[in-house]
């Protein structure tokens, strides 16, 4: 097979990763935490070390104003993202310490031209795709420069004829092109759109794209399957930007996260606890 995804990719985060990045984002500590919910902080604690104790945790994301019931169905281990198989897109979920990073080749299928998204820490299995199909590199556009994204970048860009690099202008680098908002490139069939959703990074761009036989956005570390990116920035900003530049995409949107399993907008309404406006229906069996 070519094109396909894979579908075993695990999620990043877990009902203990939502609330600790949570709480960061609000600035509120375990002892603020446990005061405030009447609860002895060891109980509180527990639960931020993977336990799970629903009434606590649904005290605390009421305090913390997440969804209860998707933050109990992540507790539960009740929903990974339906697999997806979307021809033109090939997802990279490489080892980085001990994490895994995502990285993207998006493809025409006209012009056999490639974009990549992130690089990921080792440019070998791209290398070794874009080889396999035949692909010629264009560009490579990343979604924000923390190590974990762009370990990769130079031996990626001396190995394909160095291509251009897109990067958001609060984020540049030495030999890379400065985008912003609203930037867009076309390439053979497919179009291209960079959105500022800033908040985990100062130039965080999420890239909406057109032309495949569904519209992707390729997110970074904006948005995760079940999950969200820490606001390292800004929390408050990472959330409107999510809100209304990401949540408001069409629900058929495939959204290509930095980490974890690709995903769209409709099942993240129905699954992420950051977004308590969306009502949960039929997960939880």
């Amino acid at each position: 097979m070519t094109e396909e995804n894979s579908n075993d990719v695990e999620l990043e985060d877990f009902h203990q990763d939502i609330l600790v990045k949570a709480m960061r984002g609000l600035g509120i500590g375990k002892g603020a935490l446990a005061e405030r919910l009447g609860m002895d902080r060891s109980r509180l604690e527990a639960v931020l070390n993977g336990e799970v104790e629903e009434r606590v945790i649904a005290e605390m994301a009421k305090a913390l104003e997440i969804d209860v019931g998707k933050l109990l169905i992540s507790a539960r281990k009740k929903w990974i993202p339906s697999p997806l198989n979307v021809s033109g897109i090939k997802q990279f979920n490489l080892p980085f310490g001990g994490m895994r990073v995502n990285a993207y080749v998006v493809w025409s299928k006209e012009s056999k031209q490639a974009w990549v998204f992130d690089t990921g820490p080792t440019a070998e299995p791209i290398l070794d795709f874009l080889k396999l199909e035949n692909l010629s590199l264009d560009s490579i556009l990343l979604t924000h420069t923390h190590p974990d994204h762009i370990a990769c970048l130079e031996e990626l860009k001396q190995k394909t004829g160095n291509p251009r690099v897109f990067v958001h202008k609060l984020e540049s680098l030495n030999r890379t092109e400065s985008i912003d908002e609203g930037f867009e490139y076309v390439l053979a069939n497919l179009t291209l759109k960079a959105l500022h959703t800033y908040g985990h990074s100062l130039g965080g761009v999420s890239f909406l794209i057109d032309g495949l036989e569904k519209p992707v956005a390729v997110v970074g570390d904006a948005l995760f399957a079940g999950s969200m990116g820490g606001g390292m920035v800004s929390y408050a900003d990472a959330l409107k930007n999510n809100r209304d530049k990401l949540m408001a995409l069409p629900d058929e949107t495939v959204v290509c996260p930095g980490h974890g399993p690709m995903t769209t907008i409709g099942e993240e309404k129905q699954a992420n606890p950051f977004f308590p406006e969306f009502t949960v229906q039929n997960l939880s069996s």
